[in-house]
C-alpha cells in the first residue's frame, strides 16, 4: 500500500477501496520511505548547523523543489505507448499535461515540462506545482475538473480512481496513460523511462534516469560502516492521530527498499509482517524491536511529536522509544521513488548517522 500525506490506508479501518489495487493496495499516489543508521544510533538531529547536503549538492531544505534538466530536447510526437491497464495510447501533444499523482508530477516537472502542466493531484506538494489547480477530492479524481482544463495528455497510475472518472476522461477522447506504481528503488528508472517516452523525450528520460541513479549511489557511499557488523533496525510507522490511525509497516509498506538501500533492516518486515501494514500493538512492536522509527512529518506532528509518540502503547518500551530515536521525512516526497529519492536518502542518513545527534 502506498501511503500519501493525506490519505489513510484502505481496508477495514477506513472502508475505502482502490480502483485497481496492486499487492500493496491504494494510498493516494505519492509519496512515498527510507532510512539508515549506524552502530551509534543518532536521532533526528534538527540542530542549528547548516542543512545537510545530498550527493548532488542540494541541501535538505531544497526538498520541496524539483530540479529540472538543464536543456530537455523538443518532444518527437506523436508516439504510441503501452498503458499499464492493457490499452495502447497515442499522444500527439504535450501542450497541456495533467499528472494525477504527486510522484508522476515530480517526473514531468524534472523532465522540463513544468510550464505545460495545467493541474495537480493533492499529493504534488513541491514548490513549482503549488499554484496549480487541484483536480482531486480526497485523492479521488474529478473527471469534470480534469476535462475543464482541456488536457492533451493525462498521466495516472494503477491506484488512481475512481474507475468511472478514468473512463469518463478516456471517453472524452483524452489520451490517458496508466503507469505501474513504484514499489521500490528498482522502479525509479522504469517510471522515468515510461513518462519520458510518453512525452516524446526518451533521451531526456535516459539522462534523468542516469542522473538519479548516480546520485542515489553516491549517497549510499556516504553511509558509515557498522562497526559491530549489525545493521540498525528501523520500523516505518504510518500515523494519523486525528483519525486514530496507528499502523506498523511490513514487507509491502513501500519502505523496505529504501531502508535496505540505506544500510538498515526493515524491522517490521524482518519480524515477519509480510503484508503492507498492521495495527500497532505492544506485541508487534516488541517483536520488531526497532532501534529507530521512521515517520512522515505530518504523521509525527499529528500525534503531538515525541511526547505523544511514546504514549502510543508499546512504543515507549522499544529501544527506539527508550532512546527517543525518530527520523522524519516530508510526506510529499518520502515514498515517491523518483528524481528526488537521493535527497530522501540523504535526509535519513544525516539524521541517523550524525555524530552527537540527539533524539527528539
Amino acid at each position: 500500500m502506498r501511503i500519501s500525506q493525506d490519505f489513510a490506508p484502505t481496508g477495514p479501518d477506513t472502508g475505502r477501496t482502490a480502483r485497481r489495487r496492486p499487492a500493496r493496495g491504494r494510498a493516494a499516489a505519492a509519496l512515498t520511505a527510507a532510512v539508515a543508521f549506524a552502530l551509534v544510533l543518532t536521532g533526528c538531529g534538527g540542530g542549528d548547523g547548516p542543512a545537510p547536503k545530498s550527493a548532488s549538492g542540494k541541501s535538505s531544505a531544497d526538498a520541496d523543489r524539483v530540479e529540472p534538466l538543464a536543456a530537455p530536447p523538443a518532444p518527437k510526437l506523436p508516439v504510441t505507448v503501452d498503458s499499464a491497464d492493457g490499452t495502447k495510447v497515442t499522444i500527439g501533444s504535450t501542450d497541456r499535461i495533467v499528472p494525477l499523482t504527486g510522484s508522476l508530477s515530480e517526473i514531468v516537472f524534472t523532465l522540463g515540462f513544468g510550464e505545460q502542466v495545467v493541474a495537480r493531484d493533492i499529493t504534488a506538494t513541491f514548490e513549482q506545482a503549488e499554484e496549480l489547480p487541484v483536480v482531486t477530492r480526497a485523492h479521488d479524481v474529478s473527471a469534470e475538473s480534469v476535462l475543464s482544463l482541456k488536457p492533451t495528455i493525462v498521466l495516472a497510475d494503477t491506484t488512481t480512481g475512481p474507475s468511472e472518472a478514468i473512463d469518463q476522461i478516456r471517453d472524452a477522447g483524452i489520451p490517458l496513460l496508466v503507469v505501474e506504481p513504484a514499489k521500490g528503488l528498482d522502479d525509479v528508472g522504469r517510471r522515468i523511462d515510461t513518462v519520458a517516452e510518453a512525452l516524446g523525450v526518451p533521451s531526456a528520460g535516459t539522462e534523468l534516469k542516469e542522473r538519479t541513479e548516480k546520485r542515489i549511489a553516491d549517497v549510499q557511499k556516504s553511509i558509515p560502516d557498522h562497526a559491530d557488523g549489525k545493521k540498525p533496525r528501523v520500523a516505518f510507522l504510518y500515523l494519523r492521530g486525528s483519525a486514530s490511525v496507528y499502523l506498523l509497516g511490513g514487507a509491502e509498506s513501500g519502505a523496505s527498499s529504501l531502508l535496505e538501500a540505506a544500510g538498515a533492516v526493515d524491522a517490521g518486515k524482518e519480524s515477519g509482517l509480510s503484508k503492507d501494514f498492521t495495527a500497532i500493538t505492544s506485541e508487534a512492536l516488541a517483536k520488531a524491536a526497532p532501534d529507530a522509527i521512521l515517520l512522515m512529518t505530518k504523521g509525527f506532528e499529528s500525534v503531538g511529536g515525541m511526547d505523544g509518540l511514546v504514549k502510543i502503547p508499546g512504543i515507549a518500551e522499544t529501544p527506539a522509544g527508550m532512546d527517543r530515536r525518530v527520523v522524519t521525512v516530508d510526506d510529499g516526497v518520502l515514498l515517491n521513488y523518483g528524481p528526488r529519492t537521493d535527497r530522501v536518502l540523504t535526509e535519513i542518513v544525516e539524521q541517523l548517522y550524525a555524530k552527537g545527534g540527539k533524539g527528539r
